[in-house]
């Protein structure tokens, strides 16, 4: 069970670095981001699943406002993909979706 945990955490942040370097990619930034933001919600998912099959109490609390800001995330990211296939500018939201996604990392540990 612990090595699935830890595979399924090391998906999980290589998800977030996809979220947070995105906005910087040339190119196809917009869907690196889009896709890292869709994987890490539900890595996320099935890392709290995991934690709730444990014997460890879990924190309903802090789950449920990272999953708010997890959801705020990935719409930023969808929106600003969207914008950009329509050749409008969609470089603020997805630096907003990075910023989300660096204020949930704080949240995961300060809380």
């Amino acid at each position: 069970m612990e090595a699935l945990r830890l595979v399924l955490y090391s998906l999980h942040m290589l998800a977030m670095l996809a979220i947070v370097v995105g906005p910087f990619v040339a190119g196809r930034g917009h869907l690196v981001q889009v896709w890292g933001a869709r994987i890490q919600l539900l890595l996320g998912l099935g890392l709290t699943g995991l934690a709730e099959a444990g014997d460890t109490e879990v924190n309903n609390a802090k789950i449920g406002t990272k999953l708010v800001v997890m959801i705020a995330v990935l719409a930023c990211a969808e929106i600003g993909n969207a914008k950009s296939k329509r050749g409008e500018n969609g470089k603020t939201l997805a630096l907003v979706a990075a910023g989300l996604a660096v204020v949930n990392a704080v949240i995961a540990f300060a809380w």
